[in-house]
């Protein structure tokens, strides 16, 4: 196929040699295989700020480190270079988190070069060689369903044990190959200890895993896992082999408003975001 105008530096640079197919065009981007040299890889090509359906949103951005104070103030002021700036932070914290997520021991796509906007990595692949299928694709008994979850929460636990929250994890950014779930789409990830609305985060991360899986496994459902690990995690008891129930004792202190306000605020940041979408989409 014609080479995307996007992928050409790469090409020129001699990174890639040829782009054979289109993968899958996400909200953030849009995945093409390629082929470097023997090697069959993907290229994530990440869309425009205005047209990503996270825009870097606060919620998203809170807590993430840029190289120094200039160019913090800038991304403030949202000036030229701030916003430059900022579109390089939200690229390379997919390459970060993809490093630090694979030495924690989670399942993720071994990266190997963010360059010109274009994230080079694995192509994971299926029992049968060619691209691992999304979740949402597979097939599964009640057994496989409760396989995968269980697997997917120790995941969710390794993630949160390095320090890193995925922020959207569902069905669609989660592929199956061989060996079972890999995590993608990792550039909205957040910082467990600098957001604000971590605890929501992971809440929800957890809570769409039950969702989907609920649908075979019914009683997945009425589980606590967000609220079990998230709580484990505040009392310094979280570890990678930590047993989980799904269960969480009903509170003996007063209702926390804090944690009631921080779940308004994710509310507001998302439909501050659907509303931008739609009004995109107007223009």
């Amino acid at each position: 196929m014609k080479t995307p105008k996007r992928i050409q530096p790469l090409v020129e640079e001699g990174l890639i040699d040829e782009v054979m197919r289109q993968l899958m065009s996400g909200k953030e981007a849009i995945v093409y295989v390629v082929r470097c040299g023997e090697d069959i890889r993907c290229a994530k090509v990440y869309k425009e700020a205005n047209q990503r359906s996270f825009h870097q949103a606060v919620a998203y951005q809170e807590g993430r480190r840029v190289k120094n104070s200039r160019q913090a103030r800038a991304m403030e002021k949202g000036s030229r270079y701030g916003r430059k700036m900022a579109e390089e932070v939200w690229q390379n914290a997919e390459v970060d988190n993809l490093y630090r997520l694979a030495a924690a021991g989670v399942r993720v796509p071994t990266p190997y070069i963010c360059y010109e906007g274009v994230l080079l990595m694995e192509l994971v692949t299926g029992a049968d060689g060619n691209a691992a299928p999304r979740l949402n694709d597979v097939e599964m008994s009640r057994e496989l369903a409760l396989e995968y979850h269980a697997a997917l929460l120790r995941q969710v636990v390794l993630m949160l044990c390095a320090g890193v929250i995925h922020g959207d994890l569902s069905e669609y950014n989660i592929l199956v190959d061989a060996q079972g779930p890999v995590i993608i789409d990792l550039p909205q990830a957040v910082d467990a200890a600098g957001s604000s609305v971590a605890a929501s985060m992971l809440e929800r991360d957890v809570t769409n895993l039950a969702n989907f899986f609920g649908t075979i496994v019914p009683e997945l459902l009425g589980s606590q896992y967000g609220m079990e690990i998230w709580g484990l995690y505040e009392a310094g008891l979280l570890t990678p082999d930590t047993p989980l129930t799904g269960r969480v004792a009903a509170p003996q202190q007063p209702a926390d408003v804090g944690a009631v306000l921080r779940e308004l605020e994710l509310a507001r940041y998302e439909e501050e975001e659907r509303q931008q979408m739609v009004a995109n989409r107007a223009e």
